[in-house]
């Protein structure tokens, strides 16, 4: 397999890509990383064996972007980026091998590769590159996989072979039989914690109406910070809002078995964005009540276990109920919609459905 990934390969934090490619036992893997700048000159280096079956390579970085319609340019950064993929193909002696792509720009590599067999794996809503780049990528591919019910819907007219595959969990790592430590030993009081990458677009509105209102609550923003988030200087302002910074990932569960309620929340960016994160999985792998911010039109994932609002007001209201829920009393429903979700379960469907169209 030739996998062509949106994602670097990471042994701290896995994305999907990886999850699903690298558990498929049975099959040699050349998985190319994107380069991380213009001057990341990893693709010099020689690959990486990160698995028994799987070989890392860094494509080599297109030094600026180069729209469409400079055609020369464009057809010859696709061409060094097509060669040093086909290069490090032969070197192995892959002959004719399955082709995985994850990002609709990969559309321009298809006629630059020798390939048997293609697949188009979607994880988000690309609604912001050219259409008909994706609209290809799809129709060329044997089988797409989609990670929610709205990207599958949309891909279905450009294939008869579109496959529900949503996101996992790395569920051991949020076994609840596993001693915690505490990580916030001198905080009182009710605990409602976010976890995730604190972009610009995060909609953190309701986090910072429920904060003012309520200071007898503390409110836990755990990770990276990328960008100027419009919200974010009022929150670091409040005595009752924590902002530890990133934490490694064998450490986040200790971070949300911590918290007396775990929250989701919106992106701006992404109005019809019914993919479900792996941040949610992972709050349900706690048993802990759930709060999630949904758009206006959006429907309710799953309506058993995670209290849905669609404002702040409602937000703050549906936050103090769910802190009053009776121990214990959908904590089980929670881990097994987690359990369900599991990434080898999920990489299993990958393989049942590749080997039952003759594809591996």
């Amino acid at each position: 397999m030739l996998c062509l990934s949106s994602e670097p390969w990471s042994s701290r934090l896995p994305g999907r890509t990886q999850q699903l490619v690298s558990r498929l036992r049975d099959v040699q893997i050349l998985y190319f990383s994107p380069a991380q700048s213009p001057r990341d000159k990893s693709f010099r280096k020689k690959g990486r064996k990160v698995r028994p079956n799987v070989t890392v390579h860094t494509l080599p970085p297109v030094l600026f972007p180069i729209p469409e319609r400079r055609r020369l340019l464009f057809r010859l950064a696709w061409n060094k980026v097509g060669r040093y993929i086909q290069d490090t193909a032969s070197r192995r002696r892959f002959t004719q091998p399955l082709l995985w792509t994850t990002h609709p720009r990969q559309i321009h590599l298809l006629d630059r590769l020798e390939y048997g067999s293609l697949v188009y794996d979607c994880d988000r809503d690309w609604s912001n590159l050219p259409p008909h780049w994706e609209d290809c990528l799809a129709q060329a591919a044997d089988v797409v996989f989609a990670a929610s019910p709205f990207l599958a819907d949309r891909l279905s007219p450009c294939s008869a072979n579109v496959a529900l595959v949503p996101n996992g969990i790395n569920l051991p790592l949020f076994s609840p039989d596993v001693p915690r430590t505490d990580p916030m030993p001198g905080t009182a009081g009710p605990i409602l914690g976010w976890a995730g990458t604190i972009r610009p677009d995060l909609d953190l509105s309701p986090v910072l109406y429920a904060a003012q209102v309520r200071p007898d609550w503390t409110f836990l923003l755990l990770g990276q910070r990328e960008g100027d988030n419009p919200f974010l200087s009022r929150l670091a302002r409040l005595p009752n809002v924590y902002l530890p910074g990133p934490r490694p990932m064998a450490e986040v569960p200790d971070w949300l078995y911590r918290c007396h309620v775990l929250i989701d929340l919106l992106y701006a960016d992404r109005p019809c964005d019914d993919v479900v994160s792996p941040r949610l999985y992972e709050y349900l792998a706690t048993g802990k009540p759930i709060v999630s911010m949904l758009w206006p039109d959006q429907v309710e994932q799953f309506p058993d276990v995670v209290y849905a609002a669609y404002s702040p007001e409602e937000f703050l209201t549906l936050c103090g109920h769910a802190m009053e829920e009776a121990p214990r009393f959908v904590s089980q429903r929670r881990r097994d919609w987690a359990a369900r979700a599991a990434w080898p379960l999920r990489a299993g469907e990958v393989g049942r459905i590749l080997t039952t169209a003759g594809l591996l």
